[in-house]
């Protein structure tokens, strides 16, 4: 935990025990350090939010309410880069996850299947899809990395690779086929239980470590997510078809569609966080090898 954390933490935890048992502003500090933490982690995330509801109060003449939410994502996106929150390489894992959600939206928002819509005009837009949409999607991946970075997270009894990227393919794969299909998404939950049964997310928040399921993180992830989406079709980001006349909430059944996705968020950041790293490690040490026997044979 950098210092400036922990004396914040020790701070709170001494103003609490003036009043409380020690024990109990342990905890209460480290909680409200958590809960500072998850909200420096959502900053992409929740910016993108607050402007998505006072949007529709922002008039800017001959700028679509869909154009000014996706340049503002990309001027979001530069300033996170600018004060070193997020780096080149995790701006790429985004635009990963941009593509991965536009050609989810392309399907989706078809007049085929028609799954939701975005009722407004864009001059930025793909065939039915705005493009500021592909940072909804980024926006769970820029979570996901803040909350690596910030919690210092590590993974245990994690399955091998080639199963979690088989799993990613598929439930991505049943976002399309379940229109033609049998929906797979409970088996698929099933499978995801099963492949990371013994898998645990260790975190530090202050200065002990914890541990959780991370199939339990999946699902508390994906019902915060579902909530999102509540508040940002209320604001009209898009509209299913159950709400064309009038908001209704969307459904709860939507949170495992949203678990499944956070799934294949959270297998490619680990990629990035746990897997490349190992690699540029090895690559560096191969490159050291063949220096020094190189200096060896000089010598």
């Amino acid at each position: 935990m950098p210092l400036a954390g922990l004396e914040q933490y020790q701070t709170i935890e001494r103003s609490f025990a003036r009043v409380l048992p020690q024990k109990t502003a342990e905890n209460i500090a480290e909680f409200l350090v958590f809960g500072a933490k998850e909200a420096a982690s959502c900053v992409f995330a929740g910016s993108f939010l607050f402007l998505l509801a006072v949007s529709g109060h922002i008039h800017i003449p001959g700028l679509n309410r869909y154009d000014f939410l996706f340049l503002s994502a990309i001027a979001i996106q530069i300033v996170l880069v600018a004060i070193r929150l997020e780096n080149w390489r995790e701006v790429a894992v985004l635009s990963l996850f941009h593509l991965i959600g536009m050609g989810l939206e392309l399907f989706k928002t078809s007049p085929e299947i028609h799954s939701w819509s975005y009722p407004e005009p864009a001059f930025f837009h793909i065939r039915t899809v705005p493009l500021y949409s592909g940072f909804m999607y980024a926006s769970v991946a820029s979570y996901i990395m803040q909350a690596w970075r910030r919690f210092d997270l590590r993974l245990s009894n994690f399955p091998p690779f080639w199963m979690a990227v088989s799993v990613c393919a598929a439930i991505y794969a049943n976002f399309f086929t379940n229109h033609y299909m049998i929906d797979l998404r409970w088996p698929l939950a099933a499978a995801v239980l099963a492949l990371f049964w013994c898998t645990r997310v260790h975190f530090i928040t202050t200065v002990k470590e914890r541990s959780m399921p991370l199939a339990f993180s999946f699902v508390l992830i994906g019902f915060f997510i579902w909530v999102a989406e509540n508040i940002a079709t209320f604001f009209g980001a898009w509209i299913y078809p159950n709400q064309a006349q009038q908001w209704a909430i969307v459904g709860p059944a939507k949170i495992s569609s949203w678990m499944l996705l956070v799934i294949i968020s959270f297998i490619i950041v680990a990629s990035l966080k746990e897997i490349f790293p190992k690699r540029q490690e090895a690559r560096a040490a191969a490159q050291q090898e063949i220096t020094t026997q190189g200096e060896n044979h000089k010598l």
